[in-house]
């Protein structure tokens, strides 16, 4: 039985690993890039805006969902958040967490 429920764990966790797909998020991070950058690398004007490039997966996802249900609060992320479904938000993350970051740039 545990053999089983192991079996039926990693292939649940293989089909969510492979739903992300890190060129979908590149063309919808274009819209990102307005404020975070190109690749979420941060843009001099706009130091306000966190960088992207190089976030934990996991981190990335989180902040959008708690944008969607209004855990985290900001008038222009809530909005953009609300528009994307859960595999948008999977791209997103795939892309941006795939990207170098730039430390120690300011």
């Amino acid at each position: 039985m545990n053999r089983i429920i192991l079996i039926a764990a990693l292939f649940l966790f293989g089909a969510v690993a492979q739903a992300a797909d890190p060129a979908a998020g590149k063309e919808k991070s274009k819209v990102c890039a307005a404020c975070h950058g190109e690749g979420g690398a941060g843009l001099e004007a706009m130091q306000d805006f966190p960088r992207l490039a190089g976030q934990y997966n996991d981190y990335i996802i989180r902040a959008l969902k708690d944008y969607q249900a209004g855990n985290r609060k900001n008038p222009i992320m809530s909005v953009q958040a609300k528009t994307l479904s859960a595999n948008d938000i999977l791209d997103l993350a795939a892309y941006f967490s795939s990207q170098q970051a730039l430390v120690g740039k300011k």
